[in-house]
């Protein structure tokens, strides 16, 4: 592991159940096994990131398999690196869905990472030989040219911090919204929806190595799965309790489109 202080940018060395640098600052390792690297000055809110219900929500549709498509595209690109024994940082890793099958396939070391402690805290009880932190993607709480390959679906990230924990010519799958994706959703909610932009496949310090679009329209099944499925996206607070009620009632049909890209890291 390659922790640094997001205090002070000191190392971060093991110590019992504490992470500490030379500096003396501390930060507790939580009874599910994972750190808090996201300081109080640096937060946003105070409870930045998913919620306990859309961390619920999000936690039961991928568990049920729904996005299990795209789980498997970015495995099997990952493979496709024939990296041994990579080591892997999951950035806004959420519950830790994607992290704990990218492991699995690879057979890496992984290191997952969000700014919502309940998720983290969730992932880390979970899949306790994963290991994970609460950090900001903005202020990667990791020494310089940390990793293999990293992934992104969906999270914000900034190019500079990218640049400076993958490893030279080391890989980054990201994971973009697709032109068409959730659009149905889109046309109940606005009076001329658009589409999302395609991904121009640029990325100061890295070269695109492969872009692909994956589609296929979903279909969910009546009651919790529909519900679950529209507190998880982030139009669920464009609906009204009753809409949410009838689609959860009737069952969600909505066009599933990512962007996957690869890029790899510049010397």
């Amino acid at each position: 592991m390659h922790y640094e202080c997001p205090i002070c940018r000191e190392a971060l060395v093991l110590d019992g159940r504490q992470w500490r640098c030379q500096q003396r600052h501390c930060f507790d390792v939580a009874k599910e096994g994972y750190v808090n690297l996201l300081p109080v000055n640096k937060k946003h809110s105070l409870s930045p990131g998913d919620n306990q219900q859309m961390m619920a929500a999000r936690r039961t549709f991928l568990q049920a398999g729904l996005y299990q498509p795209l789980s498997d595209r970015i495995n099997t690109l990952a493979v496709s690196l024939h990296q041994q024994m990579p080591d892997i940082l999951d950035i806004g890793c959420g519950e830790g869905y994607y992290s704990q099958r990218l492991q699995q396939a690879t057979g890496g070391i992984l290191q997952g990472m969000d700014i919502s402690k309940t998720a983290v805290r969730y992932a880390a009880k979970r899949y306790p030989d994963l290991q994970f932190c609460v950090a900001s993607a903005f202020d990667m709480p990791f020494v310089a040219n940390s990793f293999d390959l990293m992934l992104k679906i969906f999270a914000p990230v900034a190019a500079a911090e990218l640049q400076r924990v993958c490893r030279p010519d080391g890989y980054y799958i990201s994971v973009t919204a697709g032109p068409m994706h959730h659009f149905a959703l889109k046309q109940l909610i606005y009076a001329e929806p658009k589409e999302h932009p395609l991904s121009a496949g640029q990325l100061d310090g890295f070269i695109l190595q492969h872009q692909e679009r994956l589609q296929w329209q979903l279909q969910t099944p009546l009651g919790e799965l529909s519900s679950s499925f529209l507190q998880m996206t982030p139009y669920a607070w464009k609906f009204s309790t009753e809409q949410k009620q009838h689609l959860a009632q009737q069952g969600v049909s909505c066009e599933l489109d990512f962007c996957i890209e690869l890029f790899q890291r510049q010397k």
